[in-house]
């Protein structure tokens, strides 16, 4: 696969590409499934309903790679920290105050229901089309367990100061829980996974150290020990001045870039040869016209002759045209 390729540091053209949340609330079919599942949750629990949704942007744009469709809530939920999602407002849990309420033996139970689509999807996609396992990282799940909700995560700031043997425990039991996670998707048929630390820029140096750097070594390393040549992509997000020092030190095989990343900068402090991935801006594909050209073919320019994935800096966003989305994949696939 073109895309596993370029995740082993080999230069592909024209690029491999795909979108971060590529199956969601911009495509009307993903609408329609989404109302016949009732809610966010179920649909995530429903093996036929997300096959369906993880495969609907392939057949209709041709990516290079299929993400699994899912949550990076989907495993503090399975550890016993109730979910929901408020219509407009997001995921809302209650703050976590004692690790001690998590039961990890039984995670797997209820997640099973996201290995088994896992298996229907790889066996469903085409042979060239890569699928992507995920979860979230640790810390930016951290954040959501802590302060049971999205935003400024307040308290979870808070708490990394005030009780920082507390924000430990949290961590080690979601590092444990997310190499059991992330494994069994591996052996149920994911090609690869990427690890969304998609709140890592909110962590000073020394935190960013300890809460996002060390958990994905350690994920990362029991991964490789498990199915060995698994390939994993970090997505340490507003990761700014840290970023070198995440790629270097996380064991991960490509960096998603964010959207105010520099792509010749991230190039200079990773490891030579590294694969990196993003940073087209988001807000592009709902603008497009003769800004999204330029910027494509700008960045496909930039990335000529590099180990690099074609995608955005952060996820599509629900009012995206589809129109957009098409003229996108034109422009990479002419190269």
């Amino acid at each position: 696969m073109k895309f596993l390729d370029v995740l082993a540091g080999g230069a592909a053209w024209p690029p491999p590409l795909w979108l971060m949340r590529q199956a969601g609330r911009y495509l009307p079919e993903y609408r329609a499934v989404r109302e016949k599942a009732g809610d966010f949750v179920s649909l995530c629990l429903n093996p036929e309903l997300a096959e369906e949704v993880t495969l609907q942007p392939i057949r209709k744009f041709g990516f290079d790679a299929a993400i699994l469709f899912s949550d990076i809530l989907i495993l503090p939920m399975a550890l016993g920290q109730g979910l929901r999602f408020a219509e407009g407002e997001g995921p809302r849990l209650p703050p976590l105050e004692d690790v001690g309420l998590l039961k990890p033996d039984r995670a797997a139970g209820i997640y099973a229901p996201v290995i088994e689509t896992v298996g229907r999807v790889r066996q469903s996609l085409p042979k060239e089309t890569a699928l992507i396992g995920f979860a979230g990282g640790p810390a930016t799940v951290a954040c959501y367990m802590l302060d049971g909700q999205g935003g400024a995560f307040c308290r979870t700031k808070r708490l990394a100061y005030e009780r920082p043997g507390f924000v430990r425990e949290v961590l080690e039991l979601l590092t444990g829980a997310s190499v059991e996670y992330l494994s069994a998707q591996v052996s149920a048929g994911a090609d690869c996974v990427m690890l969304f630390e998609s709140w890592a820029g909110i962590f000073p140096p020394d935190q960013f150290r300890e809460f996002v750097i060390k958990p994905t070594r350690i994920i990362c390393d029991e991964l490789k020990k498990r199915h060995p040549g698994v390939k994993i992509i970090g997505f340490p997000r507003l990761a700014g001045l840290m970023l070198g020092e995440y790629a270097r030190g996380s064991g991960v095989d490509a960096v998603g870039l964010d959207s105010v990343t520099e792509i010749a900068s991230a190039r200079a402090v990773c490891p030579p040869g590294m694969a990196l991935q993003g940073n087209l801006d988001p807000l592009l594909l709902k603008l497009g016209g003769q800004a999204l050209e330029e910027a494509v073919k700008g960045l496909m320019e930039e990335v000529r002759g590099y180990p690099h994935i074609l995608n955005l800096g952060h996820g599509i966003t629900p009012d995206v045209p589809e129109a957009h989305v098409k003229r996108l994949v034109e422009l990479v696939r002419q190269g």
